[in-house]
């Protein structure tokens, strides 16, 4: 009977998990997540039309290929806004039905054209009807050894229904530029078949002077 109120417990501190973070993905399951993102500069009087200064992609995919290895690929745009194509696996260091999930990631592909390597931590708090997660990478340059890092802080909280709300807070630093912050809230809405779309906004707090537009799906497979 002592298994029936932990079950319960640990169906209730489970997140949604959006891309995996500190949570591995269990066997034979998947994720996938596509993205438009616009952006415009947040002085107006630096418009010269209402068409975005930036517009790009992004695509990313988690796999769980056992109970402990995550795989998955991530393209779109590095710390440094140069494209990327990374592949990466994931494994669980702690994965305890109480206390925080930490996770270890290792990546391995390409930023504007160069070999990187991504090693990553991430650790996360499953609460009532929502998560907290932290999500710290390193984009390693392999031909000269210059190095870009992010941490990412994201709070998300379940509605009825399957709705979702999530507000995540993006900071990094490239190698040669000063660190920027930005903000970054977005809605999450079911549309069937396991499919659900998210619109949200971006907005530099410092170091980025842009505020911009996300239209974007997940599909849980």
């Amino acid at each position: 009977m002592r298994l029936l109120p932990a079950a319960l417990l640990s169906a209730l501190l489970m997140p949604c998990l959006v891309e995996a973070g500190a949570w591995p993905r269990d066997a034979g399951k998947g994720f996938l997540s596509g993205a438009v993102r616009l952006s415009w500069p947040q002085d107006l009087a630096d418009w010269t039309s209402v068409r975005p200064t930036q517009d790009y992609q992004t695509l990313y995919l988690e796999y769980g290929l056992t109970e402990r290895i995550t795989l998955g690929f991530d393209i779109g745009r590095s710390v440094s806004g140069g494209s990327k194509t990374v592949a990466f696996a994931q494994v669980p260091l702690r994965d305890k039905d109480t206390g925080p999930k930490l996770s270890a990631q290792l990546g391995f592909g390409q930023i504007s054209g160069d070999m990187v390597l991504r090693p990553g931590l991430s650790i996360g708090w499953g609460m009532s009807h929502g998560w907290l997660t932290f999500d710290a990478q390193a984009e390693i340059h392999l031909n000269d050894g210059a190095t870009d890092y992010k941490l990412d802080a994201t709070w998300g909280r379940n509605f009825a229904e399957d709705w979702k709300a999530i507000l995540q807070l993006q900071t990094g630093v490239q190698h040669s530029d000063p660190p920027f912050v930005r903000l970054a809230p977005s809605l999450v809405t079911p549309v069937g078949r396991g499919f659900k779309t998210e619109m949200g906004v971006t907005y530099g707090i410092t170091g980025d002077r842009s505020m911009g537009l996300k239209i974007g799906f997940w599909r849980d497979f």
